[in-house]
Order: structure tokens, then sequence, then C-alpha cells
């Protein structure tokens, strides 16, 4: 008769493995209670690992947008803003011209009124949300406007050399008042197509670009979700008020004076015009981006169900798994105890 010889060593080892295999199924458990997903799909799912990652990247993917259209909103509401309040100081200016015409206005204060409303609408373009200048095209790390107000100004250059070079004087000039209303219309006129494009534009006024940014929205669209301060509306009331600010300083006579008021009063009823446009298609470009980020969330919705199909584990079973370990390790544990303790001295006590 043979007999099998079996250490208790062997048996310890033995229970060391067990122990050893159960304390990494419990870790696996605890991974799963604590994210709710596989804690390896690779090993549970197969062939069907490829479906998962690809479902979670398209999450990935989608979510992004969905942020990416929540700074979109955030600019354009941003934006919106910022017009409506050019459009109330355009309004308030243009309100002061009217009043000027024919009304012995002094000119210093329709003079007052073009830099106060110059100086407040530069400040406005050359608003930034995010570290992104808002008018600014596509060069969004650049100011857009430059201030026409400020010390050396080559906005307020061009103009003076302009009149200087058409009249033979400076506009503070006491021969300004020998200005024909007809000479100051055509001056304007001249002045106005000049300083509006490049490359006086983009040399004196602006250092945006002409092209707004353009974002895609969702995987297939994509959409313009900025205004370019080189804007025509913008051109037009820049040069308008400017040209109220640097010409009427009190020595041109009615009939010039009343041909700079309408001329400017053209600009900014144009100015305003192209801005109500502006603000028109911000709304919808505004409704395209908040219906795309809907839709957006629909299928991100639907994916992560499908995707919680695969990985998702149920939690209650998990728990019931990490209890059931516990108690198996914790008897594991005392039957080593026990084996430990068996040996011949003890046998032969």
């Amino acid at each position: 008769m043979k007999t099998t010889f079996i250490s208790s060593q062997a048996v310890s080892n033995a229970m060391r493995y067990q122990v050893l295999n159960m304390q990494q199924e419990l870790a696996k458990a605890q991974t799963e209670v604590t994210t709710g997903k596989l804690a390896d799909p690779g090993v549970t799912l197969g062939s069907r690992t490829g479906q998962a990652v690809s479902l979670s990247r398209d999450v990935d993917r989608l979510n992004g947008l969905v942020d990416s259209n929540n700074l979109i909103s955030t600019r354009l509401t941003a934006t919106q803003d910022a017009l409506g309040q050019i459009n109330d100081l355009t309004q308030t200016f243009l309100s002061a011209l009217t009043a000027d015409k024919g009304s012995g206005v002094a000119s210093t204060v329709t003079q007052t009124a073009a830099q106060t409303a110059l100086s407040s609408v530069t400040s406005i373009l050359n608003t930034s949300v995010n570290g992104e200048y808002l008018f600014a095209g596509i060069n969004t790390d650049v100011q857009p406007i430059n201030d026409s107000g400020a010390t050396g100004s080559a906005a307020n250059q061009a103009l003076n050399d302009a009149f200087q070079t058409r009249f033979g004087f400076p506009p503070s000039d006491p021969a300004a008042a020998n200005i024909s209303a007809s000479d100051m219309g055509d001056f304007i006129d001249q002045l106005v197509s000049d300083q509006t494009t490049d490359p006086a534009w983009s040399s004196n006024w602006s250092n945006a670009t002409d092209q707004p940014i353009t974002s895609r929205i969702s995987l297939n669209e994509t959409a313009e979700t900025s205004v370019s301060a080189n804007s025509i509306g913008t051109k037009k009331f820049m040069i308008a008020a400017a040209m109220v600010s640097n010409f009427m300083q009190g020595n041109l006579n009615e009939g010039a004076r009343d041909a700079l008021i309408d001329k400017a009063s053209d600009l900014i009823t144009d100015s305003l015009t192209d801005s109500a446009s502006q603000q028109a298609q911000l709304g919808l470009t505004e409704n395209k981006v908040s219906s795309a980020t809907d839709r957006i969330k629909s299928q991100v919705d639907l994916f992560q169900r499908n995707l919680n199909d695969l990985e998702g584990v149920d939690p209650y079973e998990a728990s019931t798994k990490i209890t059931s370990l516990l108690g198996q390790i914790e008897t594991s544990y005392a039957l080593t105890a026990r084996i430990q303790q068996l040996s011949l001295v003890n046998y032969l006590k």
C-alpha cells in the first residue's frame, strides 16, 4: 500500500496562493463598486472590447464639442451685450448730432459728445472674454481697435493730414470759416472712402481681421461665431465720431458745419442698420449652437447607455461579492494560522 505524503508547508502555500487570488479579486470588486464600471473590460468583454473603446471615444469627442459650444455661447452672449451697448451709445451720439443742427448749440457740446461716444465704443470693441478679444476676428490675442483719442494717434493724424492737404490749413485755423458746405461734403465723402478701406483702415484704425472665427459646433456642422471690428458699420461709426471730434472746433461756418453734421448723421444711421443686422445674425448663430448642443447631448446619452450596458456593473452584486471575498479571506487567514501551528512537537504534547 502506497501513501501520499502531504506536508503542512504545502497546505500552507496552497492557502497563501488562494488568499492572493482572492485579494486580487477583492481589489477588482472594490474598483467596480467605486467606478461603476468593469475593472478589466478587456478580460470581461473579450471580442466586444473594441465596441466599448469606440463608444467611449465617441462619448469623449461629443462631450468635447459640448464644452466647446458652451464657450462659444459665452462669447456670443458677450458679443450681443457689447453690440447692444454700442447701439445705445451710437443712438445717443446721433441724438446729439440731430439736436445740434440749426439749434445754435455750442460746437464744444457736440464735439464732447463725439469724443465720449468714440472713447466708449473703442473700449467696448476692445472687450475680451476668457483672454480672447471679441471683435478681433481670428487675431483673438490682439487688441482690435486703436485708441484714436490717444496722443500721437495715427487715425487722428490721418484725418488732420487729409484736412490740411485738401484745404491748405488745419481744422483749428480761422480760415476754416471760409469752407463751403459743398467743399466740406466732397471732402468728407473722399475721406470716408479713403479711411474705411485698406491700407488706411488697417494702418490707422484696426488690428482685426476681416475673417471671423469659424467654429465646429457639431460633428458635421460649422458656424461663424464672432463679429469683426472691420464691419462696415463699425468703420462708419468710428470715422463719423472722429470727424466731428476733430473738425468741429468752432471755426466752421454754419453751412460747412451742417454739412459735417449731415454726413456724420448718415454714417451713424448706416452704422445702426449694420449693427442690427449683425445682432440678428448672431441671434441665428446662438440658436444654431444651442440646437447643435442639444442634439449632441442626446447622442451622448444614447452612446453612454450603450457603453453602460457593456462596461457597467451591478453595484449591489459587486458589494455582495466584496462581502463574500472578505469573509473567505478572513477564513483563509484563520486556517493558515492553525496550519502553521501543526508540528510534531505540538502533536506529542
